[in-house]
């Protein structure tokens, strides 16, 4: 049986002549040059369709942080454990960001950044938000296939309520987002590329926008908000406990000047008193003043301390390349795009003359003969 199969192909490799379709193909060439030529106009009008976008770039290295349990120490000597050498790794690693920055909360944070371009020789200054929606453009065959749904929609809507759907962004709810934050959101996130690197987690983040200077705006401003995403994830319990010592330490100084008001009253309203009862109430009030400096003592250290933590558990994102203003488009590449549909246009060019006219003039034959059939 495997002998059978392997005469049959080398029946239909022999009946293969390389050199005679070269030779075929070779008598169009003219022909196909007119496919390629065709190809390469039809390229040409694509790539100066599409509107020019610009891609800005910038580098971090984040620091991965190891939080020390020796706070524990102490509990687990109890049961036979030695933790003094053991750490635990933040969860917040690097390779989480690309989620981060693609989040809805994050891309909407981005919205009411500034944007100044120049549009018909005036300056318009608006949002990023406006710009996406307003100013952003696309090519023509964009226009050309939505208008069906245009219509589609506009007569799907006649002799229906129009439904109160808010636009802009003012009061924009990551929750619940209407149509049309759904499509600047989803804009916004495809302009955002974010890449780590699994040896060094060397963050390497890219922005495409139609203006050069938007898109390093951009860039710049993920950086922004990925670096403080980073330090308020680190320091939330520091800072929580932060603001708790703050409080025990405003509270317990009122008391200790309230107590320490009440022993100056009461030593001043019984000067060259000498009698015992006044005395133990002097120095009760005293102890009681001397107590309340020792809590708002402690409470002092207890503030300073939990600063110094904050500070200390403060991550450091150094930028290794800040974004700069691209000077180049980085799309559409014209020299690509008019490669590509010449060899487009060749290869199809190629299939129809080697093969494609054959076959329809053989279903053009088939169906002459069975028209004759069915007149005679």
């Amino acid at each position: 049986m495997a002998d059978q199969f392997d005469e049959y192909y080398e029946e239909e490799y022999s009946e293969i002549d390389i050199m005679a379709l070269l030779m075929k193909l070779f008598s169009y060439w003219r022909r196909l040059l007119i496919w390629v030529v065709i190809a390469a106009v039809l390229g040409l009008i694509i790539g100066y369709s599409i509107p020019k976008s610009y891609t800005a770039h910038a580098a971090l290295a984040p620091e991965i942080a190891q939080k020390s349990s020796s706070s524990m120490s102490s509990l687990a000597a109890l049961a036979g454990f030695n933790l003094n050498n053991m750490t635990v790794t933040d969860a917040m690693y690097p390779d989480l960001y690309p989620e981060i920055v693609n989040s809805v909360p994050f891309t909407v944070d981005l919205f009411d950044m500034p944007v100044t371009i120049l549009e018909k020789k005036d300056t318009v200054k608006t949002d990023l938000y406006d710009y996406l929606l307003n100013h952003y453009k696309t090519p023509w065959w964009s226009s050309v296939i939505g208008l069906p749904f245009k219509v589609l929609g506009w007569v799907k809507n006649i002799g229906k309520e129009k439904e109160d759907d808010a636009t802009g962004h003012a009061e924009v709810d990551p929750y619940h987002l209407t149509i049309e934050q759904g499509r600047i959101v989803k804009a916004l996130g495809a302009s955002i590329s974010i890449a780590v690197e699994k040896k060094t987690y060397l963050i390497s983040i890219s922005t495409t926008a139609q203006n050069p200077k938007v898109a390093a705006d951009l860039c710049q401003l993920v950086v922004e908000n990925l670096q403080k995403y980073v330090v308020n994830y680190r320091t939330e319990k520091s800072r929580h406990d932060l603001a708790y010592y703050q409080q025990l330490n405003e509270q317990a100084q009122k008391e200790y000047y309230d107590a320490q008001q009440r022993y100056a009253r009461y030593v001043d309203a019984n000067q060259g008193v000498v009698f015992q009862r006044v005395l133990i109430e002097r120095e009760r009030l005293q102890n009681e003043a001397n107590l309340k400096y020792q809590v708002y003592n402690t409470t002092s250290q207890q503030v300073n301390s939990a600063k110094a933590k904050v500070q200390m558990e403060t991550p450091v994102c150094a930028v290794i390349q800040p974004p700069t203003i691209p000077l180049k488009r980085s799309k559409p590449s014209k020299a690509k795009i008019l490669v590509a549909f010449m060899f487009l246009g060749f290869c199809f060019g190629s299939v129809w003359y080697l093969w494609g006219q054959d076959i329809v003039a053989k279903l053009r034959g088939k169906d002459d003969e069975s028209e004759t059939s069915s007149e005679s």
